[in-house]
């Protein structure tokens, strides 16, 4: 018998929060316009090609951001400065209605780095606000380490648009962010089963949707199709868009589907997915309860697309008892 649903949640979040300016920040004088502004505040960033590569300085569950002096003590003269955008005045952020700029700085001080932290363990974390400002500064900061030469001739890149394009200083091509598609999506059979996956990365406990890559010349439909023949071993159809959300490991953007499928016989690929469970939502709700299973971490879209299915907010796992000898 399954259990009854609750009223199914939305699948939108809150739209964007941050305006990019993108008509502007080409401007040759934007970018010093905005440094020039003193309201304007910094997020101190750690350069791609180091190891802590985009850590940050956090006060707790926030962002630290500095002032123009308090920035020029942590970046060396001439670091580079990318505009990151205007945050909306109705943003649930100290620093809404602010320009914000990235500045890229070398590793913390030993002494300094516990207050410095990355992506993956701030995500969980900070309010939608500062997680896009966040996924924004990694995602170009990593982007410019790996693109300090033009793919073509190889020849050294200038940067150029406040910190969104490198141009070429011998041929004059223009080269810009890149944003890899992948597709991740929740299988439902016939009796309305959902299909999730252990990926050996995880160490086989955590359950989650499937996903990857979309190859070139590939519609989002068929990548949806191909990824879960490749990872499963079954076909299906029917494929269904819900949401995005990007992710700056290495450069993704999260296309999120849903999709029916008929046959129900599933094989592992053995590689990346080493066990494959259909569930019921007692049995998921049952194995998260115990621990048997963990789930996907709550900000993540996989989460989002098997709560949709849930019906409601997935339970968390009992906390063990205290037991006395």
């Amino acid at each position: 018998m399954q259990t009854s649903r609750p009223s199914t949640p939305s699948a939108a979040r809150v739209p964007h929060v941050l305006d990019r300016y993108s008509d502007k920040r080409g401007g040759e004088s934007w970018l010093a316009g905005v440094t020039d502004d003193p309201d304007t505040r910094y997020l101190p960033i750690v350069s791609g090609r180091d190891r802590r590569a985009g850590a940050v300085p956090t006060d707790g569950a926030r962002l630290r951001w500095l002032t123009r002096d308090g920035v020029a003590s942590l970046a060396p003269r001439g670091a580079q400065e990318i505009y990151l955008g205007r945050l909306h005045d109705d943003a649930a952020s100290p620093v809404a209605g602010r320009h914000l700029v990235a500045v890229v700085v070398d590793e913390p001080a030993e002494e300094q780095a516990e207050a410095w932290q990355g992506m993956r363990a701030l995500a969980p974390v900070l309010d939608a606000a500062e997680a896009e400002i966040l996924i924004t500064a990694t995602a170009i900061v990593n982007w410019h380490a790996g693109h300090t030469h033009c793919p073509r001739c190889g020849a050294a890149t200038d940067v150029v648009h406040s910190g969104w394009v490198r141009v070429c200083r011998e041929d004059g091509s223009q080269h810009f962010p890149r944003t890899d598609p992948a597709v991740i999506v929740s299988i439902i059979d016939g009796d309305d089963r959902l299909l999730l996956g252990a990926n050996a990365r995880w160490g086989g406990q955590r359950y989650s949707t499937l996903a990857g890559f979309v190859e070139p010349g590939e519609s989002l439909e068929a990548a949806v199709v191909r990824e879960v023949g490749e990872e499963a071993g079954i076909q299906v159809h029917s494929p269904e868009y819900v949401a995005s959300q990007p992710w700056p490991f290495p450069a993704s953007l999260m296309l999120a589907f849903r999709a029916r499928a008929d046959a129900v016989d599933v094989v592992p690929d053995g590689e990346e997915i080493v066990d494959l469970r259909w569930f019921t939502r007692r049995e998921l709700a049952e194995d998260i309860r115990s621990g048997r299973i963990a789930a996907p971490m709550a900000f993540s879209v996989a989460r989002r697309l098997i709560e949709l299915w849930y019906g409601g907010t997935l339970p968390e796992p009992r906390q063990p008892e205290n037991l006395t000898a």
